[in-house]
């Protein structure tokens, strides 16, 4: 299935004879995200960097260049509609590959129809590759002729790091675009625009404030998600004899309850409130709840990946030194492969750290610390540690006294190292639970040596 979900045919597909793009004989039943498909660069919804004066996508569009394009992002961000806009813009063929069914053979046939169009004085074509890291190495080979010779101009579409699944050759002759997800803003535009717009439901459909929130929570950044929903909303609240799709048709539609969740008010509080207090109280089941409920209300992962970090060192610390690492991990994985499958990631993370012991010596030791600065608790760095390495360091007593760890017993040294304000003070006070236990009795030891301490 392509991006925008227009094609899902075995190896090539072309329009109809003198199209020349994509979409351009689109009829009145073709599904709603086919038909609000944008037909210029400035309908295009998001994206604002390809879109700017000046941006190389424009150029390419604008100055008619013969320039093959990889275009990175997730689903539903507009990668098919970019190949489309190329394609009716510059008054290109159009043709796809997909790299879920199509071969080596099917490749090469595509380019050898361009070629051969160009012999005969025809025009020029968009080969559209969907989801080219699923090539094998072999069938990208089989796309450098086309794009060396210019036969075709090349509009390759990953979801996958392109670094990681696309071969040298075809990256170092691609320009390589990186698309964003779409915000909430950007998938409301497009909803909006498909209510009013001919192409679309034509204004017979009021579509309820409510309603369009749940649809685009439900979507989750994929403006072909948002609008495939849209129109069965429509077809739900045509079913009741209504012309108004309310929530309860929204709801219908999608077989998914809404989730009372307001990302900007009291609900995101709370849940958020909720989900940490209950890793914090050890409680796995709470927090998987209240995590499955800020997913399914499409709360932005990467912010739950961030709560999850802050928490593992503020509430769990060095009681389980391995809960910042699961965290941060859950972080990285969000960002690698995103939702919905990063929720397990997210989950496994929860879990960890909702079952790990607790303690939150790390903050209030930091805490006491800034508090001291901020209350004038500072003084001078004792000399003995202060930089003897630049010249005339010495005569002015740095360094000296400054007795080296890894000559004394046990790679410990008993000297002062707060200043003298401060000294003998304990800001890490850990306690006997977890790994912290270990850590509580070896710094015990530490700091008997260090402060010469019986």
């Amino acid at each position: 299935m392509s991006d925008d979900g227009l094609f899902d045919v075995p190896g090539a597909s072309t329009p109809s004879p003198g199209s020349g793009s994509l979409g351009a004989n689109t009829h009145a039943s073709a599904p709603l995200p086919v038909r609000m498909r944008p037909r210029t660069l400035d309908e295009l919804v998001g994206q604002s960097q390809l879109r700017a004066p000046g941006s190389p996508l424009r150029q390419l569009i604008e100055d008619d260049q013969a320039t093959s394009l990889l275009l990175w992002g997730p689903p539903g961000t507009g990668k098919t509609t970019i190949a489309g806009i190329v394609s009716q813009q510059t008054d290109r063929r159009f043709v796809e590959v997909s790299a879920v069914s199509a071969g080596v053979k099917e490749v090469r046939a595509a380019i050898d129809a361009a070629r051969a169009e160009l012999s005969r004085g025809g025009r020029e074509t968009v080969l559209f590759v969907d989801e080219v890291h699923r090539f094998s190495k072999a069938q990208q080979d089989a796309l450098l002729p086309g794009v060396e010779n210019r036969w075709v101009t090349l509009v390759a579409a990953t979801t996958e790091n392109p670094f990681f699944s696309v071969i040298s050759p075809l990256l170092s002759r691609s320009l390589l675009l990186r698309l964003q997800p779409l915000t909430d803003d950007d998938v409301r535009d497009v909803m909006e625009r498909a209510v009013e717009d001919e192409r679309g439901l034509g204004a017979a459909y009021e579509l309820e404030v409510e309603a369009r929130e749940h649809l685009v929570r439900l979507a989750g950044g994929d403006a072909r998600r948002s609008l495939t929903y849209l129109e069965a909303a429509a077809r739900a609240a045509g079913a009741r004899g209504t012309k108004t799709i309310d929530l309860e048709a929204a709801e219908a539609a999608v077989d998914q309850a809404a989730v009372r969740y307001d990302r900007q008010g009291d609900q995101h509080y709370d849940v958020i409130s909720a989900f940490i207090k209950s890793i914090r109280g050890s409680d796995p089941d709470a927090a998987i709840h209240y995590l499955a409920r800020m997913i399914e209300a499409g709360e932005d992962p990467r912010f739950i990946a961030r709560r999850l970090v802050v928490h593992a060192s503020e509430d769990i610390g060095l009681a389980d030194p391995t809960a910042l690492q699961a965290a941060v991990a859950a972080a990285q994985a969000v960002q690698l492969i995103g939702m919905p499958e990063a929720r397990i990631n997210l989950a496994q993370a929860t879990i960890h750290l909702a079952v790990a012991p607790k303690s939150n010596r790390v903050i209030t030791a930091i805490d006491a610390a800034i508090g001291d600065v901020k209350a004038g608790k500072i003084g001078h760095v004792p000399p003995h540690l202060r930089d003897a390495h630049y010249g005339g360091a010495k005569d002015l007593g740095h360094g000296r006294g400054y007795t080296y760890p890894h000559d004394e017993p046990y790679g410990i040294a008993e000297q002062q190292y707060l200043p003298d304000v401060l000294d003998g003070t304990t800001y890490y006070d850990p306690t006997s639970l977890g790994f912290e236990a270990n850590v509580s009795e070896r710094l015990q030891r530490i700091r008997k040596l260090t402060r010469g301490e019986d």
